[in-house]
């Protein structure tokens, strides 16, 4: 339901009042930065973040670091990848399956001990060879699909690593920044320390411990975590790139999943930072001199259909007019106060994977219901169809009140919406998992945000037949032969100019088949305090928090 503003003012006054006292506050010694996060619980803090890319914005990108990276400087630029703990790369010219990674002198995870080769072969073992004493089952889901080619590792020496793909990848490069580096001597010492009757369960409790007092690389260390309650992250003065070393020393991360709650710990100075405010709230926020930062990025707000037999939207006609029926602009300038792009595919014009396709989403209630009508629903015929959802979560948006709005518009082109809603990593869980399995609850649509800033999240992993459940984030279990023919293309192109004109016909033909119902582009908002400075908010799902600075 739709919170009213003078539920949500009351809400405000009692959490305002109910959490001063609770909250303890930090030494006016020191600087502190508090965030209240969308997610229900701390990301998991051990290497590999689950709840999504806010799990990597968070416990992720902070801790730790990739062989590559995203250039998080500009506000203004596309948000490109760029070396990390690799200064550089390159693919064998003769065996496209082969690439070398000189990996950057000088790096020690948070413990002291060094990173070279040997742990760039270690973490990428505790993800894809099972008889290592380090590989995590737990890991794997959020780690492997999304990097689904990567093969093996082999040092060359300690400062120059060799990756074997399973198939020729131009993409490898980009789905490396989601690998990050934990420190195997870290890890070795809660291992030695261990009980359990076996090697596995002695590795499970290694990185139990390990999640608890982590290791890495990133410009922020643990200080103390409390889970479902606290993350303190304190700055490290030694990272090994010294115009990112924080200006804060503190950053505490509080899970906050109710939108109205951030708000109100915000406007009570509870936090300092909060993302995806309340959109009603944002006149009161102005008002009162709170900051508000917002910025298109890749991303995507969709319902994710099944394609399955039986499922109602294997029709085309039925796929096509649910794009035709919703107000985008309607949804962005009402409900969500500005804060949305209208998403007429992955990309918009002018994006170069765009392409030219020639279905044009737009809002046509009566091209809707005529194509309704032509696959036999009416006004006295409903299409009843069902889509999993979430309260909130990573890039989640407003999810509940903007399903409830794409119910009512639907309503008017013959559907008969019900949702099922569910927390926010059990969605995610289940996405995994595909719409034949017992999770998706007899749900043919799942509404899950996907990020945009590489052609493997973009497009590879949902359109591609083979990185169906449990590979990959193929939900719907699509098999299009011509997608999978585009795929192959592109990744096999390393010519840059001859790819991104590949990803462009993909891209093109995943429009013109109405692949997903596009809703919104998320603009990532986010609400501070004045006192906040030096934010800057980059064309991504990631934001640097390096260079923010805070007045006590």
């Amino acid at each position: 339901m739709l919170i009213k503003k003078t539920t949500r003012a009351a809400l405000i006054a009692v959490l305002a009042l109910t959490t001063a006292a609770a909250w303890p506050r930090m030494a006016s010694a020191e600087t502190v930065l508090r965030i209240g996060m969308t997610a229900v619980d701390i990301p998991r803090t051990l290497g590999q973040p689950d709840q999504g890319f806010e799990g990597n914005r968070f416990t992720g990108l902070t801790m730790y670091d990739g062989l590559t990276g995203w250039d998080l400087s500009s506000a203004d630029k596309a948000s490109v990848v760029i070396p990390g703990l690799a200064i550089e790369w390159k693919v064998d010219d003769a065996d496209k399956t082969k690439w070398v990674f000189k990996l950057r002198p000088g790096v020690t995870f948070h413990d002291g001990s060094p990173f070279n080769a040997d742990a760039v072969v270690w973490n990428v073992e505790k993800v894809l060879k099972q008889d290592a004493p380090q590989f995590d089952a737990s890991q794997v889901g959020v780690t492997a699909s999304r990097m689904p080619t990567l093969a093996s590792a082999k040092k060359i020496d300690d400062m120059t690593v060799e990756l074997t793909t399973k198939e020729p990848d131009s993409f490898l490069p980009i789905n490396l920044t989601n690998l990050f580096m934990a420190s195997p001597t870290k890890w070795q010492a809660f291992y030695d320390k261990a009980e359990g009757p076996d090697a596995k369960a002695k590795s499970q409790a290694a990185w139990t411990a390990f999640a608890r007092d982590a290791s890495g690389t990133g410009p922020w260390k643990m200080a103390s975590f409390t889970p479902r309650e606290r993350l303190e992250l304190v700055k490290n003065a030694n990272y090994w790139d010294k115009a990112r070393v924080p200006k804060i020393d503190k950053m505490v991360l509080w899970p906050m999943p109710e939108a109205n709650a951030r708000t109100a710990a915000l406007l009570s100075g509870q936090v300092d930072w909060v993302e995806a405010p309340a959109p009603d709230a944002l006149p009161e926020l102005k008002q009162r001199g709170f900051k508000l930062y917002a910025n298109e990025q890749p991303h995507v707000w969709p319902w994710q259909f099944s394609r399955v037999e039986g499922s109602p939207w294997n029709d085309i006609r039925v796929r096509k007019a649910a794009n035709l029926c919703v107000d985008r602009d309607g949804l962005r300038d009402g409900l969500l106060a500005g804060l949305m792009v209208p998403a007429t595919g992955t990309f918009e014009p002018g994006h170069p994977w765009r392409g030219k396709p020639s279905f044009e989403i737009k809002y046509d209630k009566a091209a809707a219901q005529k194509l309704m009508q032509e696959a036999g629903f009416g006004p006295n015929k409903k299409l009843t169809v069902k889509t999993q959802t979430s309260a909130s979560g990573s890039g989640q948006m407003q999810p509940l009140p903007m399903n409830e709005y794409l119910q009512q518009a639907l309503a008017e082109c013959y559907f008969d919406v019900q949702l099922d809603v569910i927390e926010w990593n059990t969605l995610f869980t289940n996405w995994r998992r595909g719409a034949k399995d017992a999770s998706a609850n007899g749900a043919n649509a799942t509404n899950v945000t996907y990020a945009a800033m590489d052609p493997f999240f973009a497009l590879v992993r949902f359109l591609q037949s083979g990185m169906a459940p449990p590979v990959s984030n193929n939900w719907g279990f699509i098999n299009n032969p011509k997608f999978d023919e585009l795929v192959k293309k592109a990744r096999q192109t390393f010519d840059p100019a001859a790819r991104d004109a590949a990803l462009a016909e993909l891209h093109a033909a995943s429009v013109d088949d109405a692949a997903f119902l596009y809703v919104a582009h998320d603009v990532g908002p986010r609400a501070m305090s004045p006192k906040v400075t030096g934010v800057v908010q980059p064309k991504s799902w990631f934001i640097d928090f390096s260079p923010v600075s805070i007045a006590q």
